[in-house]
């Protein structure tokens, strides 16, 4: 098997306003917003650790500090805690070894592709991951989470992937599209970018869901990358520039996605993620079916 250079940093762009969930957002980064009892950033840092990520880059904007403060020690807290004998074990996850966490400050909005830009210096020559935080990946029970699957497929075939996942093709022209070429298991050629396709002009009806593995060279297109859609400098652009020159696949997600960039999509993981925990899902279960009789 090809030996290819490993995955172990993140990008994770996550400079946004969240004017969708106003107020709730005003004064708390909607990264912090909870699924149950755990924030979507932390769900996202799980999903790197899972699949062997060990450095974090936030991509961060004014008034989002809190975001790397969840990954700090909170000492009042936790000797609080420690005096009344209460279980750390809570706050495991949010613990960061130092300089595993790195931020870099997006200051003009100007799109996904010129956030992930902003990170370079960081990524320098290796390859990278990029989550989106609003995508809330879940594996099916006892399973892989998005990133490790990809990792995986990645360690086959090497080069820049992108999770995608399969809807109805009515809903296609919501979404970025590809174009698939060869198909192997859940590994699809791509041979094609399309954002937003009419729905009759849609090459497949796989949609690009918030997950990628890119080369460093993906840096070097964004560089010269103008302005596309909504007069942002889009990342699927400069993607499509290197399908040709790499390769390019895409991994069949086997789980679900949660798109908790809306409110909808927020309630919907709160509820099918509470109803799969023990602690709770049997109470949650019963309440939901008294509110709908």
């Amino acid at each position: 098997m090809t030996s290819h250079k490993p995955i172990k940093k993140a990008v994770f762009p996550v400079a946004g306003l969240g004017t969708r969930f106003l107020p709730a957002t005003k004064a708390i980064p909607k990264e912090l917003l909870p699924i149950v009892d755990r924030p979507l950033i932390q769900y996202a840092v799980d999903e790197a650790r899972e699949a062997g990520i060990e450095q974090m880059i936030f991509v961060t904007g004014r008034g989002k500090t809190a975001i790397v403060e969840h990954f700090d020690v909170a000492y009042e807290l936790e000797d609080t805690m420690r005096e009344r004998g209460k279980n750390m074990a809570v706050l495991e996850p949010t613990r960061a070894t130092p300089g595993d966490i790195i931020t870099v400050r997006q200051q003009v909005p100007l799109g996904l592709g010129h956030a992930i830009w902003c990170a370079r210096a960081i990524v320098g020559d290796e390859p990278f991951a990029i989550f989106l935080p609003d995508e809330l990946m879940v594996g099916r029970a006892g399973g892989t989470g998005c990133m490790k699957q990809m990792v995986d497929a990645y360690e086959k075939v090497g080069g820049n992937l992108i999770s995608v996942l399969e809807v109805p093709r009515e809903e296609v022209s919501s979404y970025g599209v590809i174009a698939p070429g060869a198909e192997n298991g859940a590994l699809t050629e791509v041979t094609g970018l399309v954002e937003k396709p009419p729905v009759d002009q849609a090459p497949s009806n796989k949609i690009v869901s918030g997950r990628y593995i890119l080369q460093p060279e993906v840096m070097r297109t964004l560089e010269t990358q103008g302005k596309g859609a909504g007069g942002e400098i889009q990342l699927t652009d400069a993607m499509a520039r290197m399908i040709g020159s790499q390769p390019f696949h895409a991994v069949t997600f086997d789980g679900n996605r949660y798109d908790c960039g809306s409110k909808t999509g927020f309630v919907e993981a709160t509820l099918a993620l509470a109803l799969e925990r023990p602690d709770m899902g049997a109470e949650v279960r019963a309440m939901a079916e008294r509110l709908l009789k």
